[in-house]
């Protein structure tokens, strides 16, 4: 088991390089492709060319790409001097730049905003695994009973459904109309929890009904394979209870790809639900994503995708881990 560990951190590693080498690529080849001067993004179209060139220096856009990447690596784990002169400025690991539009490093930027997009993704991951999990081991009991087609019916409507459609129609229906929740804000968890979960209620059901949706129609499609399974006809020839056979043996060994699909899942949804933020109004990783696409701000898109990517490779490793203990067979090959 710690070779397995080993080596899913080794290959955790090498992918969080890879994304590095190929977003520092898109940031360096997108504005010479679209005929942009980043120099120009930061400092504004209107400067004078010997502060045009003085900010070249500063940030190393006249270095060779190498160079710059370098560069680059070296201020994710050891922090960076931008220099232009007797002009230095520190910036603390992990350096992902400085915003064009504020000037401000990105790194504490994105931080700022970080606990917005978890206590987002978080709650709702906890209702959606709840409520998709549940409803589809039922379903799959009541195989083909009125109560299954109803369930598969919203399921489909859930995974059809865009997220700007139902987040609309949500707020529509249940805070101007009906007046039932609150308009969507963020209150830090920490200074008022009951304002904190009551703010976020609607995002957490808008997005736990969309995914849900995929968790049941899995879970039903596992529990069925599974419930066909001659160990589980043997687990209940031996006498064991129903609620065993289902809970120990069956839904156990159907986990395993709802895991998977969890870890990709949340991970996606902690480095930025972009859609879900812009309907709510909430100012998480995704609002300061879609902000920063607008106004070209290249430090802020390439900083929130080097969060993204590690939020993924991170928790996907924590999926590997729980295989071990989910299934058996994992730890056996």
């Amino acid at each position: 088991m710690l070779a397995y560990l080993i080596r899913r951190a080794v290959n955790a590693v090498l992918t969080m390089l890879v994304v590095t080498l190929v977003t520092f690529g898109i940031f360096f080849m997108v504005p010479t492709l679209t005929g942009s001067d980043p120099a120009l993004l930061y400092i504004g179209k209107t400067s004078d060319a010997a502060s045009v060139e003085g900010i070249r220096t500063k940030l190393g856009l006249s270095d060779p790409v190498i160079v710059q990447y370098g560069k680059f690596l070296k201020g994710l784990v050891a922090g960076r001097d931008y220099a232009n002169g007797p002009d230095v400025t520190h910036c603390p690991a992990p350096c992902m730049g400085y915003s064009f539009k504020t000037d401000q490093e990105v790194f504490p930027l994105l931080m700022g905003d970080l606990p917005v997009t978890m206590s987002l993704a978080l709650g709702a991951a906890v209702l959606w695994v709840i409520i998709g999990v549940s409803t589809g081991v039922i379903s799959a009991l009541r195989r083909g009973s009125i109560l299954d087609r109803a369930v598969m019916t919203g399921a489909l409507a859930g995974v059809s459904l865009p997220i700007y459609f139902t987040g609309l129609l949500a707020l529509s229906i249940f805070v101007y109309w009906l007046g039932w929740l609150p308009n969507a804000d963020y209150t830090p968890f920490f200074d008022n929890p009951f304002t904190w979960a009551s703010g976020l209620i609607l995002p957490w059901i808008t997005l736990a009904f969309l995914f849900a949706a995929t968790y049941a129609r899995l879970t039903r499609a596992n529990m069925l394979e599974t419930l066909g399974e001659d160990y589980i006809r043997t687990a209940r020839a031996k006498g064991l209870g129903e609620r065993t056979v289902i809970g120990k043996h069956a839904l156990r060994s159907g986990l395993t790809p709802l895991v998977t699909v969890f870890g990709l899942d949340l991970g996606a949804l902690l480095g930025g639900a972009i859609l879900t933020e812009a309907v709510f109004n909430l100012r998480g990783l995704g609002y300061q994503a879609l902000t920063a696409i607008r106004g070209n701000d290249l430090p802020v898109i390439l900083g929130v995708t080097l969060i993204a990517a590690f939020f993924i490779v991170f928790i996907n490793l924590i999926v590997d881990v729980l295989y071990g203990f989910i299934d058996p067979r994992v730890r056996l090959g």
